[in-house]
């Protein structure tokens, strides 16, 4: 379940920017186009939120095991408690951490309680084997050995660094670590040796194919010196890693000028979706091309692939609509409203909402919509809408989101009290998955509690490095659009 190797088919392209600088329903689904019209918000929907937000939290102490690892997923359609994954990551371990210490600022937990649990995990993470500092792709949740044969089919798993799972994991630490100070001197043992500047490959003027001052995306630590690096690196700005790039930024083992290596699209005459539109500037004396993309009249900066999470995950933890609200700030509102108009007006589903998550029928595979995604043959929507989606648009369209997912819940029974929403429903057959997985429902705890408590999350990336290295760059950012 390989899920963000966003740039695997485009490594060449992407450098070379920086030269330049079984439940089945009825065969047919409702297709209710008016059910995710815009309504008025009632008092009652802050208590359906919490509702909401309780079964999910069920979902995320039902995948964590008494090791103290929450792992993949869990099957919520069987009769029974659920068996949890024999399988982990680090973002898993990440979303386990940030949800418990969100239903403790909800009041769904005790102060106690979250420290129990943060405790029993931090424990855990303290003891997994790790590489240079990080930590590795997929461990036993029930253990926390690394896997080396995968759960499902044996298959033999080759042991991997990840720069984006390996920013989850560091998010939810540093969240834990802010909610909870007891545990703040081991969770600093643990941040002490994550150096960003190993995934860093520095920018080189003369040769910036092979210097693109970029991430990578990741490293198989097993080769002699500091192993062997994937052949491609994170170039997409408007995409997941992001985060990574944030936080060494933020700690000072990144440069600042990393930022303006990330490409807004790639360049015009590249192979990608759409021949972008915009202009070079220079920032911090770095040549940008600042590009975007037009999608149904609106322009906007594009993902990878077009999927919502790409964009819209890094938000949650990072404030960066309110410190860029005219480029940032414009470009989620637009990003959101394409997805909308995509579902509801242009494949005239009836419902919307399209990222990656676990396929109904069994399986895993990218979902969104390839028109505000670079990649030429990009992630398409296939009827299939992923409830984590809406709820990460919250920010820019509760309403919307809201009628949504209550017509994904009363539609498809796509909901249930005990686990929260299934991970995906294909609108056109009515089956919706009988998984839920940790990532998911970790961006579905997270949207809920920023909603619900904005900036309760947001705290250790509002203050020292975010605020001193990353926010002025976003206050320098302007956007083509």
């Amino acid at each position: 379940m390989n899920r963000r190797r966003f740039l695997t088919t485009a490594a060449a392209a992407t450098s070379a920017v920086c030269a330049t600088g079984p439940t089945t329903f009825a065969a047919t689904a409702p297709r209710a186009v008016a059910a995710t019209a815009p309504r008025a918000r009632t008092a009652s929907d802050t208590a359906l939120l919490r509702t909401w937000f309780k079964s999910t939290y069920r979902s995320i102490t039902a995948m964590t095991t008494d090791f103290g690892l929450t792992a993949d997923k869990i099957d919520a359609s069987r009769p029974g408690t659920p068996v949890p994954s024999p399988q982990t990551s680090p973002t898993n371990i990440g979303c386990g951490m940030w949800s418990t210490v969100a239903a403790a600022g909800l009041g769904v937990i005790s102060p106690s309680l979250m420290h129990d649990r943060l405790a029993r995990t931090v424990a855990a993470v303290e003891r997994l084997e790790r590489a240079h500092g990080f930590w590795f792709n997929w461990y036993d949740a029930h253990d926390g050995s690394v896997l080396t044969t995968w759960p499902e089919n044996g298959d033999p798993v080759r042991p991997f660094l990840s720069t984006v799972d390996n920013a989850w994991l560091v998010t939810g630490l540093k969240i834990a670590a802010d909610a909870d100070p007891a545990l703040r001197p081991r969770i600093a043992r643990l941040l002490d040796k994550a150096d960003w500047s190993y995934f860093y490959t520095p920018y080189d003027p003369a040769d910036p194919v092979a210097g693109p001052g970029q991430l990578r995306g990741g490293y198989w630590p097993d080769k002699p010196g500091n192993g062997e690096p994937t052949g491609f690196h994170y170039g997409a700005l408007n995409t997941e890693p992001r985060m990574a790039s944030y936080l060494g930024i933020a700690d000072g083992s990144l440069p600042t000028d990393h930022y303006w290596h990330l490409s807004r699209t790639l360049l015009p005459g590249m192979g990608q979706e759409q021949q972008p539109e915009g202009s070079y500037v220079t920032v911090d004396g770095v040549r940008v091309w600042q590009g975007h993309y037009t999608y149904r009249g609106r322009k906007l900066v594009p993902t990878w692939g077009g999927s919502m999470f790409e964009a819209l995950m890094v938000p949650l933890f990072v404030p960066e609509a309110e410190w860029s609200p005219k480029s940032w700030g414009t470009t989620h509102r637009r990003y959101v409203r394409s997805q909308i108009e995509h579902g509801l007006m242009e494949e005239k589903y009836g419902y919307w909402g399209f990222s990656p998550a676990n396929i109904p029928e069994g399986g895993y595979r990218e979902y969104g919509v390839d028109a505000i995604g670079m990649q030429q043959d990009g992630y398409n929507s296939l009827a299939v809408v992923t409830p984590h989606a809406s709820f990460l648009a919250l920010p820019q369209a509760p309403d919307e989101a809201i009628a949504n997912l209550e017509a994904l819940a009363r539609d498809f029974d796509a909901y249930d009290d005990h686990y929260g929403f299934r991970d995906s429903v294909n609108v056109t057959t009515g089956r919706i998955s009988d998984s839920v997985l940790a990532l998911d429902q970790g961006m579905i705890a997270a949207a809920l509690a920023q909603h619900l408590h904005p900036g309760l999350l947001q705290r250790p990336f509002r203050t020292a490095g975010f605020r001193s290295r990353v926010q002025p760059l976003l206050d320098k950012e302007h956007f083509s659009i």
